[in-house]
């Protein structure tokens, strides 16, 4: 008899007590390891800006390069190469060819990039004193490289294409100078 005399006085408490509890539940954000909710992502890509000019666009992509180069960023560097690209490594003697190690293709290049660039976790790689030079849809450029604290003067040799409307990095050759 108590307990039919207690609870309908206690019930009105009971109920608003649960009713914040189950609001407050439901307002707060589940994490990642509920397995509701948004999951944590890689950094959001912004699109690349229209580059005003051929020229800027060919820049845009030797930059984009060096920032995926130390950001270890794969999928970003593949985006920048064409299907048919090769890289090649001049080895110092650019009058040379038979001592030029060569990468061809994407999945050769995503290779080389995995195996030899990305172990290395260069902290900086940028091209400098570029000189272009563009014929239609067809561009070469020379450039400094800098990696870190090595610095190649006129190091390096790049090559591009225009398709489908954008710009491709066709070609990479490095180590021009000679020692």
């Amino acid at each position: 008899m108590m307990i039919c005399t207690i609870l309908p006085r206690r019930l009105p408490g009971l109920v608003l007590a649960l009713l914040v509890v189950v609001t407050l539940t439901a307002c707060a954000a589940p994490t990642p390891a509920s397995g509701l909710g948004p999951r944590p992502t890689a950094a959001v890509r912004t699109p690349t800006p229209q580059p005003a000019s051929d020229e800027e666009a060919i820049r845009q992509l030797m930059l984009l390069e060096g920032q995926g180069v130390v950001s270890q960023d794969i999928e970003g560097l593949m985006n920048l190469w064409a299907a048919d690209a090769i890289i090649t490594d001049a080895k110092h003697t650019p009058a040379d060819a038979s001592d030029d190690a060569r990468w061809r293709g994407r999945d050769a290049i995503r290779d080389r990039y995995v195996v030899l660039v990305f172990p290395g976790n260069p902290s900086a790689a940028s091209a400098q004193d570029m000189q272009i030079e563009i014929q239609g849809d067809a561009a070469t450029a020379t450039s400094t490289t800098n990696i870190g604290n090595e610095v190649a003067p006129g190091g390096d040799r790049w090559t591009f294409v225009k398709r489908e409307g954008r710009w491709w990095i066709t070609g990479l050759t490095y180590n021009l100078e000679t020692k």
